[in-house]
């Protein structure tokens, strides 16, 4: 099992913190936010992790983490040469992973939940793909699950009308499969290849599972947001 934290983007929501610095650089609790995601992949037992961030900022990035030994993991650098979507940047890390079970964390996610337990059942799982969610108040702002027992009918991305309160958390878990999803892709409205359409196709083939997040959890990628990930981090002993 690998990891993969996309830690890329032009961090726009939250100009001018992120004129002269890569938005996973700002402290959330009192550590660079980077350092949440690679916590919860070491804390799962996952010391191989790849992270790919953007050509602006990588130098800052590699000068903060360097080779991983500070975290006892050895760390692997990719680059994303232009913003094109969630999905392009973990296509980037598909020679770091070859044909091995991988997790795959979006940068910007903060939260308190382990991941452990939900690693070791999609390890259990062997294949496929497995997503977590969480229940949140306004899914409207996020990619919502439509559930069916213990089944993902489908997701939505930003829906005006959701069909559940459920989003989908930037924690997802990913055979090889999904490098050949991903060169299926034709780029979104917005000229992005888009995860949810990665997790769409998963989920069309039937062998896509999921879990709900127990603890809180939040992105940090607005103003508001941020503020929330430090109110909670001040929580994180």
């Amino acid at each position: 099992m690998k990891g993969v934290i996309l830690a890329g983007g032009t961090g726009s929501r939250l100009y001018p913190l992120t004129k002269v610095t890569n938005k996973h650089l700002l402290p959330v609790g009192n550590t660079p936010m980077i350092y949440h995601p690679i916590k919860k992949l070491i804390e799962a037992g996952i010391r191989e992790i790849c992270i790919v961030t953007g050509v602006e900022h990588m130098g800052e990035v590699v000068r903060l983490l360097g080779s991983g030994e500070e975290f006892e993991a050895e760390f692997t650098y990719r680059v994303q040469d232009k913003p094109g979507g969630i999905a392009q940047a973990l296509y980037l890390a598909r020679h770091f992973t070859g044909d091995d079970l991988m997790v795959v964390l979006l940068g910007d996610n903060v939260f308190a939940d382990s991941i452990k337990p939900y690693v070791e059942d999609y390890m259990v799982q062997g294949s496929g793909a497995k997503i977590l969610l969480k229940e949140v108040e306004h899914p409207q702002r996020f990619g919502v699950a439509e559930l069916d027992g213990n089944r993902v009918r489908s997701i939505e991305e930003k829906p005006q009308k959701p069909k559940s309160s459920y989003c989908v958390t930037g924690v997802y878990m990913y055979d090889s499969k999904v490098y050949q999803y991903i060169e299926q892709l034709e780029p979104s409205k917005r000229g992005e290849y888009e995860i949810t359409d990665i997790n769409n196709k998963y989920i069309e083939e039937d062998i896509c599972s999921y879990n709900i997040l127990s603890d809180w959890w939040t992105d940090a990628g607005t103003f508001e947001s941020l503020i929330r990930a430090n109110q909670f981090a001040s929580q994180i002993k």
